[in-house]
Formats: structure tokens, sequence, C-alpha cells
């Protein structure tokens, strides 16, 4: 039943024509798996990922909180992951609204190489552009948040395809003629 209901809702994502939808689900599924795979190597490289996690956060949050938040050990503190977790919402948002009129352009395979090339451009831009005015973003440089980046832009532009509705189903939903309602028989 579980899996029907899901299916279902799935389904629907799918039929929507709302591009901040679509967006909005594509960087929720892009940021989930970039935040498993950089979790996942931080482990594998006896990182502590605990408290990476709160310096990241911090260094985020620091960006509209200033850089007060910075100081002192890394502990948990609802505001600081809050407002970072929303600015990277936001940024993943906006980098999905980029990527999906492309990635529905482009072909499977063009697609991926495409994902990761963004990937690693939004890793350049976030670790290297944004620091010359926020420098505590260096200390977030490596080869996890690269990885993590790739996985990011490739796990994105599958999303956008996904969550993409065929062109026949898009010029079928816009035909009257065809659209079905509640309690329509058709």
């Amino acid at each position: 039943m579980e899996s029907s209901v899901r299916q279902r809702l799935l389904a629907k994502l799918r039929q929507v024509q709302c591009l901040p939808v679509q967006a909005a689900a594509a960087a929720i599924f892009a940021g989930t798996v970039a935040t498993g795979v950089q979790v996942l190597l931080w482990l594998l490289s006896a990182t502590p990922v605990f408290e990476t996690l709160l310096r990241d956060a911090r260094l985020t949050a620091a960006i509209i909180m200033g850089q007060r938040v910075l100081a002192g050990d890394p502990v948990w503190r609802g505001d600081v992951m809050l407002i970072a977790t929303l600015i990277h919402f936001g940024v993943s948002f906006v980098c999905a609204a980029i990527a999906l009129p492309i990635a529905r352009e482009l072909g499977r395979r063009s697609a991926l190489l495409a994902g990761a090339g963004y990937g690693l451009a939004i890793y350049a831009v976030n670790l290297y552009g944004f620091t010359e005015v926020f420098p505590w973003f260096t200390v977030a440089r490596g080869w996890v948040t690269i990885a993590a980046h790739l996985a990011f832009g490739v796990s994105l532009v599958v999303a956008c395809r996904w969550f993409d509705p065929p062109r026949e189903a898009v010029k079928d939903l816009s035909d009257p003629r065809t659209r079905r309602g509640p309690g329509i028989a058709g």
C-alpha cells in the first residue's frame, strides 16, 4: 500500500508543469544525495562527522548571521542549523532552476556529463569565488567537498530529467479535450 501511495505521489510530481515545484523537488533530491555522499566519505576518511557537519553549518550560517557564529567550539545550535539549511536549500533551488531547462534538452549521457561539470562549477564558485567575500570557507575545500559537489550536480540533472514529464504528456495536459477531472469518465 505504501509503495502505491508513493508511486501516485511521484507520478503527480512528474505531471506538475511548474518550474518552482520541479526545481524544489530536484534540489531536495540532489541535496540529500550530496549530503549522503559527503557523510559517507567523511566516515570512510575517519573525519569526525558530527563536528565537521557543525563546522560546515556554522560556515554557511555566518553568511547571514555574521562571523560571530564562527567563534568557539562547534556545538549544536538550532538557529545556526536552520539558517544553514535555508541557505543551502535556497542555493540548491537556484541551481536546480538553472539546470532544469538545460537537463531537459540534453541526452542522458550528455546530461550526466553536464551535471558533473555543473557540480564542479558550483564547487569552484562556492569555495573559490565566494571566499573573496567569505574567506572562512577555505577550510571546507578538499576532495570530499569536490565529490559531494559532483554528486550534487549529477543527481540534480538526474532529478531534473526525472521530474520533467515527457513532451507528449505536457501536450496532453494542456489540451482541454484530453484533460480528465475527478469523476469524469474517460
